[in-house]
């Protein structure tokens, strides 16, 4: 039942309709008195951001901050279990869940029990996440890492979910009306899974955010996943909400400072995904059946397949047989937005999914990502199948931030300004190499990207999988340098990069000619760019010190060991997504750039480089390292060798 407060304010500020008064609080009382258990409770739920959480790391926290259990989630469906390891803990419980979504970024999310008993329910989705950032009034996982002292924070967490939950409702009316949902218990709702049903689609079909106003306020962001662009249509300032639920008349509302006060819906799209998981389980189909390329091929699934990003039919075939061989599966399907160009109004007709591919033991080994579409009118297959988005090549801007360090890992005071910022242009230069007999070939020469303000900057040809900055309009033979400058628009070269550059939703133009023809695609900032990045941020390596420097040898030989535990657990929502070596003759000549495989699941180590490079000369080693963090921020680091 609601409490008071929160049907006050529902009736006085938002005056729902009835079918939002029907559904349920956010998920437990307000953390009345604590039973007195004579065993330890028990604690369950699901992670997922649509699709599953899997393998993901549990931890929970009582209201005294103290850690109380932690648990995996399961390989298959990121559910998770445990009994608490105290009979009776403290209310409210705080959850923290930290893994790698099917898009591989890494999340830390979070939800919360406000009130205790025997068994208990505690599903950690980013709705739930969002919901404790409202009650807590700011970004949760710092609190949650100071949990033992904020034990008065953790108390008004515990008073402030139910309105938090029936507040976040109304900024996503339109999909729970879409999806016709009556009852909804966004923290505890017993029947809930990561299976297409419709909580779990409501979680799928908004974008959310944690970020900070350029007043450094906590701000929570949603938007309809299946826009063109990424704007935020709404944006709820925490401190200004929190201080609002915590009170009986308050109306939280005011602490939305967009014009939209909910966020829009695919209407139409959302109606046919509750099948597409059906797609997934054939395509598992097809591959435990052993079928070679050829037969695939030919099979239906892929009989609507144009191209995605390059990738043609037969590279698909390539993969999916690639994946009989290994004896690997696909997971669930995670929404990733929408690949049309300009989107109808309530509809989708390419959506863009990934999916973790795991072994036999669970374990995700690789990253699968594609378009889909839905035919109502197939009667003898699935209604969803693989279509590609129909691009000869990919295209994205990315916030970027760079730092550079010497051999002992202090800040290298010969750059200035270190840390840099700027945006990272990728545009697809080579086809990819999924298989060792589909070498990369070239696919364009030059291109030019049109920033939001107005100016062009030119990319042409380096050899490398992305084109590279060029400093001459038109060229299409670059020497690559494999520094970031090779993708960076770095704001402090370059005077033409402006504010309205660096915001999330920022569009910028490409345009190039492939295969004869002009095109000119759309790429749209996911996040901010970050005007001053925090130093912790960036990748760092344990155990440098003046007397224990990064040896230029040791890049050399590629036998050297990489260490980064201590910069993954501080950055549990960033992930390091690449790392080369960069050998430059400081006698003139072209950089010798190699790029070192970093698998999956993501590790904290390296065991060794990889192959080794013999110099003929004096020469300038590098070890560059990259990490992206769940907005698709990148974070830089270069290392440059000692003698």
């Amino acid at each position: 039942m609601l409490n008071a407060r929160a049907m006050l304010y529902r009736l006085a500020a938002f005056a729902l309709p009835l079918l939002l008064a029907a559904c349920g609080g956010g998920g437990g009382g307000g953390g009345g008195s604590t039973p007195v258990l004579e065993t330890p409770p028990t604690l369950r739920g699901v992670a997922a951001t649509g699709a599953p959480l899997v393998n993901a790391q549990v931890s929970v926290v009582d209201g005294q901050g103290k850690a109380v259990g932690t648990a995996t989630t399961h390989a298959a469906d990121g559910s998770y279990s445990l009994t608490l390891n105290v009979n009776n803990p403290a209310a409210p419980l705080f959850i923290q869940v930290r893994g790698m979504d099917a898009a591989g970024s890494m999340q830390v999310l979070h939800s919360t029990v406000p009130t205790i008993s025997a068994a208990m329910v505690g599903h950690v989705t980013p709705l739930t996440n969002a919901v404790v950032a409202l009650a807590l009034g700011t970004e949760p996982a710092p609190v949650f890492t100071a949990a033992a002292s904020s034990a008065s924070q953790l108390t008004q967490m515990a008073t402030a979910t139910p309105a938090a939950g029936d507040f976040l409702k109304t900024l996503v009316k339109t999909q729970i009306s879409d999806l016709k949902i009556t009852t909804l218990d966004l923290l505890a709702d017993a029947g809930f899974a990561a299976n297409k049903g419709a909580h779990d689609l409501l979680i799928e079909s908004v974008r959310i955010d944690l970020a900070r106003s350029r007043l450094n306020v906590p701000v929570l962001q949603l938007g309809n996943k299946f826009l063109a662009g990424t704007t935020a249509e709404v944006v709820v300032e925490l401190p200004t909400a929190q201080s609002e639920l915590l009170k009986t008349t308050g109306t939280p509302a005011n602490a939305i400072t967009s014009t939209l006060k909910a966020a829009t819906s695919a209407t139409t799209l959302l109606g046919n995904l509750p099948g597409l998981d059906d797609l997934g389980a054939a395509l598992n189909q097809l591959i435990a059946q052993g079928k070679d390329v050829s037969t695939i091929l030919s099979h239906v699934l892929v009989s609507g397949y144009d191209k995605h990003n390059s990738r043609v039919k037969t590279d698909l075939a390539a993969i999916l047989s690639g994946y009989t061989t290994a004896n690997r599966q696909f997971g669930r399907f995670q929404l990733l937005g929408c690949a049309d160009d300009t989107p109808a109004t309530g509809n989708c007709a390419k959506v863009l999914v990934g999916a973790v591919i795991s072994d036999s033991t669970g374990t995700v080994v690789e990253l699968f990502s594609d378009s889909v579409s839905y035919n109502k009118a197939a009667t003898t297959t699935n209604k969803w199948n693989l279509v590609g988005n129909g691009k000869k090549l990919a295209v994205a801007v990315h916030p970027l931030a760079f730092s550079a360090r010497n051999a002992d890992g202090t800040a290298d005071a010969a750059l200035s300004p270190n840390p840099g910022i700027g945006l990272q242009v990728e545009i697809q230069a080579q086809t990819p190499d999924p298989i060792p007999v589909n070498p990369p070939l070239q696919l364009l020469s030059s291109a030019t990207v049109q920033l939001p303000g107005g100016f062009s900057i030119p990319f042409g040809y380096c050899s490398r999988p992305q084109l590279c900055v060029s400093s001459t309009t038109g060229a299409t033979s670059l020497i690559a340098t494999g520094g970031v400058g090779d993708l960076a628009i770095q704001r402090a070269a370059v005077g033409w990069v402006g504010t309205a550059d660096s915001v999330r939703g920022a569009k910028y133009l490409v345009s190039y000619t492939i295969s004869g023809a002009a095109e000119t695609r759309s790429a749209y900032l996911r996040a901010d760019v970050l005007g001053d990045p925090a130093a912790a941020r960036f990748p760092a390596l344990d155990g440098l010190t003046a007397n224990l420097p990064l040896r230029a040898v040791d890049l050399q030989t590629g036998a050297l060991a990489l260490d980064w535990h201590s910069w993954a657990a501080a950055n549990p929502d960033l992930r390091l997504i690449e790392a080369r070596r960069v050998f430059t003759p400081t006698a003139g000549g072209s950089p010798t750039v190699l790029d070192v495989t970093l698998p999956l699941p993501p590790k904290a180590t390296l065991s060794a480089l990889g192959t080794a490079y013999t110099p003929t000369g004096t020469v300038k080693s590098e070890l560059w390292l990259q990490a992206m963090d769940s907005q698709g921020r990148r974070f830089h680091t270069r290392y440059t060798g000692s003698p």
